[in-house]
Formats: structure tokens, C-alpha cells, sequence
């Protein structure tokens, strides 16, 4: 999935792994992992053996974020719950490094995850977290995902409860949802320093359910 800011490339270790850890070591608090069920990593060794054991199947199915100035490799995202037979798909493991958040690649990452899954003929595609994460619940509703419920002691995560807030977005709507991405990501959108002049935020929340903010 080749962008403008970013591309999509199937996860590989020998390729990508180095260059995660490396941006991800720029998060020297470590909050990045505050709220996904592994990590921190504090040696290449252990995050290879991770990726190795866990991000080499089908489902989830993992992708590396490319940065397409540097080539670098940046972020990861993957489909998971991949349920045919019923038209379900739900983006997660959601982990974008200090060089990739709050930019334009990031928001293209995820536009560039939806569209495929619709193109596929996927009827939903959701959107899981813990509900004490505010920034992923901010950012799901920005891209367009209407908050459908809370789901209490859902599981336990890293010896906590978590209750996880459930965002989604169907086929019906993802037309629009596209026209606002595209509008949004278009070079129209940024002024001579990279400033975005209309927000995603103001260009999806019409499209979110009635009533759910």
C-alpha cells in the first residue's frame, strides 16, 4: 500500500526489525506500551524474539509503517479478528514510534488500513481499546469510528483490569468517511509549513452515529 507520506509493507523481521526499535527507542518513558498487553523492550534481541512469535501469522496480520522520505521503518498496525464469514475486521496492535506520531503519515497509515479492508468487501472494521486511553479513543473517533459501548473487565492486562471501549465504522458509511480522508490528506490542505488548514476531526464528525461523540 504505497502512499504519499508512508506505505504498508508485510512485516519482516530481517528488513524492518531494526529500524522499529530504533524509533521506538526514542520513547525513553516507555509510554508507548502503557496500554498494549507486551513491551517495553529493552534489547533488539527480545523484541525480535517477540516479533518472531507473535506477529508472523495470518491473524493478526502485521504491517510495517514506512516512512517514504527516509525508508525507514517506523510503525506497526495490523488486521486482526479477520472473520469472513461475516464481513469483520478489526485494525489493532497499534504502535506508532516518536517519529511517527502526530503526522501525516500516521493519519494516511490509517486511512490506507481502512480503505484496503473495505475494497476487500468488509461490511466493519473496528476499533478496540482500553478505555483509559484517551489518545486511541480520541483518534478513533477523528477517523471517522462511532463509539459503539463499553465492554467492563473485558480482560486483564500486565496484572489490571481493562475495560475496552469498542469504535467502529460499515460499509455504508466508509464512502464518506473516504471523501473526508481524501480531502483532508490532499497537498490543498497544507499551508508552505506542512500546517494542516482543515482539521480530519471537523471533516469525519458528521459521519460519526447520531449522537455519540
Amino acid at each position: 500500500m504505497q502512499a504519499r507520506f508512508c506505505r504498508l509493507e508485510p512485516l519482516e523481521i530481517e528488513k524492518h526489525a531494526k529500524q522499529l526499535f530504533a524509533a521506538n527507542s526514542l520513547d525513553t518513558t516507555g509510554a508507548n506500551w502503557t496500554y498494549l498487553p507486551y513491551g517495553p523492550f529493552g534489547e533488539l534481541a527480545d523484541y525480535v524474539a517477540w516479533l518472531e512469535s507473535h506477529c508472523l501469522g495470518r491473524d493478526p496480520l502485521f504491517f510495517a509503517i514506512v516512512d517514504v522520505a527516509s525508508g525507514e521503518a517506523t510503525g506497526l498496525a495490523s488486521y486482526l479478528r479477520i472473520t469472513l464469514d461475516c464481513g469483520s475486521i478489526e485494525v489493532g496492535h497499534l504502535n506508532f514510534s516518536p517519529k511517527l506520531q502526530r503526522s501525516p503519515a500516521a493519519t494516511e497509515a490509517m486511512y490506507f488500513m481502512m480503505r484496503h479492508a473495505f475494497e476487500l468487501g468488509y461490511r466493519r472494521y473496528e476499533w478496540k481499546c482500553d478505555s483509559l486511553n484517551e489518545p486511541s479513543r480520541k483518534a478513533a473517533l477523528r477517523l471517522g469510528l462511532s463509539f459503539e459501548g463499553i465492554f467492563r473487565q473485558a480482560t486483564v492486562r500486565k496484572g489490571r483490569n481493562r475495560d475496552t471501549a469498542w469504535y467502529a465504522a460499515i460499509d455504508k458509511e466508509w464512502p464518506a468517511l473516504r471523501a473526508a480522508f481524501e480531502t483532508w490528506l490532499s497537498a490543498d490542505n497544507f499551508d508552505e509549513h506542512g500546517k494542516q488548514r482543515v482539521s480530519l476531526s471537523s471533516l469525519t464528525r458528521a459521519h460519526l452515529v447520531s449522537g455519540v461523540q
